[in-house]
């Protein structure tokens, strides 16, 4: 019997508010990604450092925001999916004062990953919703929560580019921790705190072992291009990831309650799906550093399209708007034919924009298409993730499950910042006496972008049809006064994602 969302009391808050403020809690936090965009060139002068060390800044964001996916997803299942949701909140918030107080390298860094750490109120959002949504409402929701990774950072940058043009540098992290204390605000007058409990403790020992295994990996896959792909630490890290994450992998599956569960993760749709995740994560984040570079070059550059640092963040914005439009779109394709056909969909709209894109690069329009094509690809794919990992996992392991595949995509962004910086950096023509990306380096990076996500298809074709899905294992506990268990689930994985 594959799972199904339990039905809703009577008393439960009315499911559209949920899901505005679940879905706006997780727009907040992805801003994060974006939030020092519009200053990235001018960090080693505001931060009195050297450009290698102001690096750390936006690679400490990135590294903290993969380690707090799965941990703060085990956590929810664990203690209460909205108790985790408002503490990483009050992390972004911490963060966003530490680092709106300081001009000095070391504090800003610490600001900057407890901002990140925020990022695990993205799958928390979602496991929230399989608990409290009625059916029918769940696929639009969850789409919509998966989606706003890519809202908040499309949505996000016209923001702070708007702020560090027009005041001083330290406003976009007060303006940060202003929205994450509404944020807080909103969650605790209209989320209510699930009643389901996976049983057990935290593996804390495994938290570590991730952890460690993660920025292990995830560091010279971020400063490989500084410290040389061929050095001895950038090699020396990738063993030790390798050498760390195996023997994470034999503790994980000995030990009784595992901070994520392997056996599940093998089965065939979750891991297809992670896997799918990643090319998608390679050519979400393709488009973000390569089209603001191009708009921002001067005309005289031959190829630049010579706009302002605003006008740049907003012809970006068009990818979070189509996200947003195109949920509703995705789960009632979701409904009628399963997740898998809409993530196929979603991944070919994705090919298709990029490929157009490789010879639509000479005016402001023709970027707002590709945007727009791009964004509605990846709100497509996104919608769908979340229906593919639930329709394969227990009600209890859905917060841990759901901080894997967030994590997936962003090993995909971390593969996609270093590949194309990469291409970018060595593709290059001299301007106004410094190197800058050539039109070769773009179309490359977009040709990078077609192959990722044709991988992506690929494996999603073999994902699990609709009457294939795997069924899940035990339900999870209430912790309601009688303590019995919740409800089986009942319906199959597509009807629970309408």
């Amino acid at each position: 019997m594959t799972p199904a969302i339990p039905e809703q009391p009577a008393t439960a808050a009315p499911t559209g508010r949920i899901v505005a403020v679940l879905a706006f809690a997780g727009i907040v936090v992805a801003v994060m990604q974006t939030l020092l965009v519009p200053v990235i060139a001018q960090l080693p002068a505001l931060l009195h450092t050297s450009t290698s060390n102001a690096t750390w800044v936006m690679t400490a964001t990135l590294l903290a925001g993969a380690v707090a996916t799965p941990i703060m997803g085990r956590l929810g299942d664990l203690y209460g999916k909205r108790k985790m949701l408002l503490v990483s909140l009050a992390l972004m918030v911490l963060g966003s004062l530490i680092a709106g107080f300081t001009s000095s390298l070391i504090p800003m860094v610490v600001g900057r990953a407890l901002q990140g750490f925020a990022m695990g109120a993205i799958p928390l959002g979602i496991s929230i919703m399989r608990d409290e949504l009625p059916r029918e409402r769940l696929g639009s929701a969850m789409g919509l929560m998966s989606s706003s990774i890519g809202i908040g950072g499309a949505l996000g940058l016209p923001g702070a580019a708007l702020v560090a043009e027009h005041f001083d540098w330290h406003v976009l992290f007060f303006s940060a921790a202003g929205l994450g204390v509404v944020a807080m605000g909103l969650v605790l007058a209209t989320v209510p705190e699930s009643k389901l409990r996976t049983p057990g403790g935290f593996d804390t020992i495994g938290a570590v072992g991730l952890s460690a295994g993660l920025v292990a990996l995830l560091l010279p896959i971020t400063k490989g291009s500084d410290w040389g792909w061929s050095s001895g630490t950038t090699l020396g890290l990738f063993a030790a990831a390798v050498a760390i994450l195996l023997l994470w992998g034999v503790m994980e599956l000995r030990i009784a309650d595992p901070l994520v569960d392997l056996r599940t993760t093998a089965r065939r749709q979750v891991l297809l799906t992670n896997l799918a995740s990643i090319t998608i994560g390679v050519s979400f984040y393709a488009m973000s550093l390569v089209l603001p570079q191009l708009l921002e070059l001067p005309t005289a550059s031959g190829y630049g399209l010579g706009q302002s640092m605003v006008v740049a963040g907003l012809c970006m914005a068009p990818m979070g708007v189509a996200m947003m439009l195109v949920s509703p779109l995705s789960a009632r394709i979701t409904a009628a034919r399963g997740p898998k056909v809409s993530l196929l969909l979603g991944m070919a709209v994705i090919a298709a924009g990029y490929a157009a894109g490789l010879g639509l690069m000479g005016a402001v329009w023709q970027v707002l298409i590709i945007t727009t094509v791009i964004g509605a690809g990846i709100g497509f794919a996104y919608s769908a993730l979340p229906a593919l990992i639930i329709g394969a996992v227990d009600p209890s392991e859905t917060g841990a499950a759901n901080g894997l595949n967030t994590l997936m995509r962003s090993i995909g962004t971390s593969v996609s910042s270093a590949v194309i910086g990469m291409v970018l950096a060595h593709l290059t023509t001299p301007f106004a006496g410094r190197a800058v990306p050539d039109m070769a380096g773009f179309r490359l990076s977009f040709a990078i972008a077609v192959g990722a996500v044709l991988i992506g298809l690929l494996l999603a074709a073999f994902l699990p049809g609709r009457r294939d899905s795997a069924p899940a294992a035990p339900v999870a506990r209430s912790i309601g006064e009688d303590g019995a268990r919740a409800d089986d689930l009942q319906a199959l994985a597509g009807e629970a994602a309408r």
